[in-house]
């Protein structure tokens, strides 16, 4: 992590907590919170049934709100989707894009994604663009061959003005609910890797943009991981979802 990039830390709860149970954690989380957001970005992106209901009681405070998906049509007959719009409607500022569960189960493709991260931006959403490699992809050597592709393809029409904006988040999958971490080294070369391929737009954006990683962070592990040169902060699963928990993992992000 480097001092010139502000540390961002993301909580994706994925489909968890009703609305009574958000409410219960942001209650717990925000007074704690707020002395750490003062020097670290600190995104909840609960279910879409729970946004409103964050984002109220986030109003005022330094912790931002996101959501885990967004269509990139503003509206339309898309049964089932959520627009910029609506989120932004909510108080909305983030976005996650392109998470591993959304590619596997839900049939995301780069061809959308390279559709949807221009419409967060233009949109004023904070885009939290998630690339990485299955487990079957490292073991054949073709970890920086999938991020490669994702990468081009996902930012492709995103201005090169604009690329610091946008945060990537390098999730390998393999350590996605597993409880395998990657090892400091796996993780600072992945991402060293996703720096150099926003180098290859334009060498300016790549030293401002924020890389995340995430993948099984925990508060045992964020700390070794968050200290890596290429690391600016970390999304986080299943740790997100206690607040005490959530907070350690925030707290080893500050610089």
């Amino acid at each position: 992590m480097t001092a010139d990039r502000r540390p961002l830390v993301a909580a994706n709860w994925k489909m968890n907590k009703t609305n009574t149970e958000a409410r219960e954690f942001m209650q717990s989380f925000l007074p704690e919170a707020e002395g750490i957001a003062a020097d670290v970005d600190i995104v909840v992106c609960p279910p879409y049934t729970a946004l409103h209901t964050v984002t109220d009681l986030a109003t005022g405070s330094r912790v931002r709100t996101g959501a885990q998906n967004m269509h990139e049509e503003d509206s339309g007959a898309f049964t089932g989707e959520v627009s910029a719009p609506m989120l932004l409607e909510l108080g909305v500022e983030a976005v996650v894009l392109g998470h591993s569960e959304r590619r596997q189960y839900f049939a995301e493709t780069d061809a959308a994604l390279a559709r949807k991260v221009p419409r967060a931006l233009h949109a004023g959403l904070l885009p939290i663009l998630c690339v990485g490699e299955t487990e079957a992809e490292r073991e054949a050597g073709e970890t920086e061959r999938k991020l490669r592709h994702q990468v081009q393809s996902d930012l492709a029409a995103v201005d090169v003005a604009r690329l610091p904006e946008v945060v990537i988040a390098y999730e390998p999958i393999w350590a996605i609910g597993t409880g395998k971490t990657a090892t400091p080294e796996q993780a600072q070369a992945a991402i060293g890797f996703v720096r150099a391929l926003v180098s290859d737009r334009d060498a300016a954006a790549a030293q401002d943009v924020r890389v995340l990683y995430g993948g099984s962070v925990d508060a045992g592990n964020a700390a070794e991981l968050m200290a890596l040169e290429d690391v600016d902060g970390a999304l986080v699963g299943g740790a997100s979802l206690d607040p005490d928990r959530f907070l350690s993992i925030a707290a080893a992000a500050r610089p």
